[in-house]
């Protein structure tokens, strides 16, 4: 079955029939749904879309008298169908003639450069699929859209058509279709150019040179502009009698455009990062097995500077342009979809619009031709998983591709063969020199305040910047002043905010990450800010949470990707001041009630018990007259094993020392010599 809508609606059986579809309500169900296809159309978006009004009983009962009158002009059972979410049709590849029309354009784009006549034939081909204006009376803007971008897409094909033709050396028999087509879009300037590339080849100088004026005067009466620069340069080499040709067209590219060039502007007072800007290095060695980097890193770390910087030191490497693109993936905005990023890329690379496929497989299969054996660096910054990343890395071993995340994103580096950089806290020389750079003299001056503040913002360079900001804006304020408003932990989350900007202020950026959690996650995340010290080990942990040590530590690997916390030796695990701060501000929350108290009960209660557990067999004689601690209700720990002097078996203060299992290793000699 096809269904055809490069003109009037049809449906064309598989028995060779064809049935048009008559009625403006038929047509307009048929073509939100072909505009749609294989996803489920709410109910209230047809409805809408035919009466335009919300649904009610008697629309909903109108739509289902509508639905099944189409599905007997469809013919074929199951082909229109209800699901749980809305209507759903069924259309395989290739069934509806605009995605035909829009594949074959592309694919003769591919092969102009190399086989023009091949690519004219196809082009004469497809245009004959066009028979008129497609959904010429429905004014509804899903379909005016799709409209817009099949009437672009034929555009498209019409330049490339007189292209190959022109390459072909027919220049003379296309000039009469050339000059009614630039009449009918006096705006196009690539027509314009077309059209006097024709007359010029076949003899006709002066007529060529009349085309740029009457463009020129389209453009200045029209849009108040002159003619670009490539129309401006056609007229110079024709005045100059020079030879002319089209713009040569590259494999995989629809129209010329431009090198893109979209990286953000150089960072600012950037320091330090010395050892991960030459790990960046590696990846443009001959012989690097990797060619895909992953920067991953806490909230506020320096992750999109580090890469930015990057970027614009080797971007000289890559001669045909640099991609960049924010996918939000934690923010205050809605993540980019990759289908939607690929979009950007296609354009940025080219494609016009109406070519450029619907189908997400189809335009990441697109990209990667576009971009095969060009030397281009892709930045895909502040991704939030592998699958929004993975539609948009190149095939390409001539390509660089560099992510930011502050996710793990395991997967990337497991299946994709991504290079992992952790990004980490940059050392206090790194962090007193950004603050150097941001504030100056001042930094000399009060080098006391300088560390405190530095510290106060646990070394992160976007709560430097803050703070810097802060001082810088109200000159009467010392370093040593807005280090102590720092002191305390929940303030420094108050202070840390410029104007409540959702992007820099250091409470926003930590929620971001922190609504990525699943339940339990950020239950223990959040009682961890319960505990005193920034420190803990995994049984402090679940004595916080009172959840087994499996739960727990599933937990803790999750905030570890996320970089929620720091993993240290031994199943211990920190939580820098800031992020301290944050969570004790979450378990501060009314909700659930009394879950901070009942925490800290058990904490305290984790910590009476194994203090008392590693006395006993350090200060036997004593176990009687010590009060028994509460027995926590879940498992405790063995008491660490402290340093010993070597061949004693005892520490160095003289106590017996625990062996692995839990027991103490005592001396030969009798207890009661010591």
């Amino acid at each position: 079955m096809e269904f055809a809508v490069l003109g009037p609606m049809e449906i064309r059986r598989e028995d060779g029939r064809i049935q048009e579809v008559s009625g403006r309500l038929q047509r307009t169900l048929l073509g939100v749904l072909l505009a749609q296809p294989g996803r489920q159309v709410p109910v209230d978006a047809l409805t809408a879309a035919l009466w335009g009004a919300p649904s009610d009983s008697r629309a909903v009962h109108r739509l289902q008298l509508h639905v099944h009158r189409l599905r007997g002009a469809l013919g074929a059972h199951g082909r229109l169908s209800l699901g749980p979410e809305g209507y759903r049709l069924r259309v395989a590849p290739g069934e509806v003639d605009a995605e035909v029309f829009a594949a074959r354009v592309a694919e003769a784009g591919e092969t102009l450069a190399r086989d023009p006549r091949r690519a004219a034939g196809t082009l004469r081909t497809t245009l004959a699929l066009w028979r008129g204006t497609p959904f010429a009376d429905l004014d509804l803007p899903l379909l005016t859209d799709w409209a817009r971008r099949l009437t672009e897409c034929r555009l498209l094909a019409l330049e490339t058509l007189y292209r190959a033709e022109v390459a072909c050396g027919s220049a003379a028999a296309i000039t009469a279709e050339l000059d009614e087509l630039v009449r009918a879009h006096p705006l196009r300037e690539r027509l314009h150019q077309l059209l006097m590339i024709a007359l010029y080849r076949s003899g006709r100088k002066g007529e060529a040179l009349a085309v740029y004026r009457r463009a020129r005067q389209h453009l200045v009466a029209e849009l108040g502009l002159e003619p670009g620069p490539e129309l401006r340069e056609l007229e110079r080499r024709i005045l100059a009698d020079e030879p002319v040709a089209p713009e040569p067209a590259e494999p995989g590219r629809g129209l010329p455009a431009a090198v893109p060039a979209q990286l953000p502007a150089d960072v600012h007072g950037f320091t330090g990062r010395g050892p991960e800007l030459t790990e960046l290095d590696g990846l443009l060695a001959p012989d690097s097995p990797a060619r895909v980097a992953l920067v991953a890193g806490t909230a506020g770390v320096g992750k999109t500077a580090l890469a930015v910087r990057w970027a614009h030191r080797v971007r000289d490497r890559f001669p045909d342009g640099q991609l960049y693109t924010d996918l939000r993936g934690f923010g205050p905005d809605r993540p980019v979809p990759p289908g939607d990023a690929l979009a950007g890329f296609l354009r940025a690379l080219g494609l016009e619009s109406a070519a450029i496929p619907q189908d997400l497989a189809e335009r990441s299969a697109r990209f990667r031709t576009l971009v095969d054996r060009r030397q281009m660096l892709i930045v895909l910054d502040n991704a939030g998983t592998a699958e929004q990343v993975r539609p948009l890395l190149p095939g390409s071993p001539s390509c660089v591709t560099v992510i930011t995340s502050r996710d793990a994103l395991g997967g990337l580096v497991a299946r994709d063969g991504a290079h992992r950089l952790r990004l980490g806290r940059p050392p206090a020389e790194d962090a007193r020199r950004l603050l150097r750079e941001l504030l100056g003299d001042r930094v000399t001056a009060e080098p006391e305040a300088a560390d405190a503040l530095i510290e106060r913002c646990a070394r992160l360079p976007l709560a430097l910047r803050i703070a810097a900001e802060l001082i810088r804006a109200q000159p009467g304020r010392g370093i040593a002043e807005l280090a102590a408003e720092l002191a305390g932990r929940q303030g420094a989350l108050d202070v840390l905010d410029i104007d409540g900007d959702p992007h820099t202020a250091v409470r926003a950026v930590f929620s971001w990450s922190h609504r990525r959690l699943d339940a339990a996650a950020a239950r223990v995340f959040r009682l961890m800010g319960v505990h005193p010290w920034p420190e803990m080990d995994v049984h402090t942990v679940a004595a916080a949470a009172d959840d087994g040590l499996p739960e727990i530590r599933r937990a803790l690997q999750v905030l570890s990707r996320g970089h929620l916390v720091e993993p240290l030796p031994g199943e211990r695990y920190r939580l820098h001041d800031l992020l301290r701060a944050y969570a004790a501000e979450l378990a501060a929350e009314p909700q659930p009630a009394g879950e901070r108290t009942a925490a800290r009960a058990r904490l305290r209660d984790h910590r009476l018990f194994t203090a008392s557990a590693g006395m006993d067999p350090a200060l036997p004689f004593e176990a009687g007259v010590r009060p028994e601690p509460p027995r926590p209700g879940r498992e405790s720990p063995s008491p660490s094993r402290p340093p010993t002097r070597p061949g004693t078996g005892r520490t160095p203060d003289g106590l017996p020392c625990w062996s692995p299992s839990g027991t103490p290793n005592r001396p030969s000699s009798s207890p009661h010599a010591a």
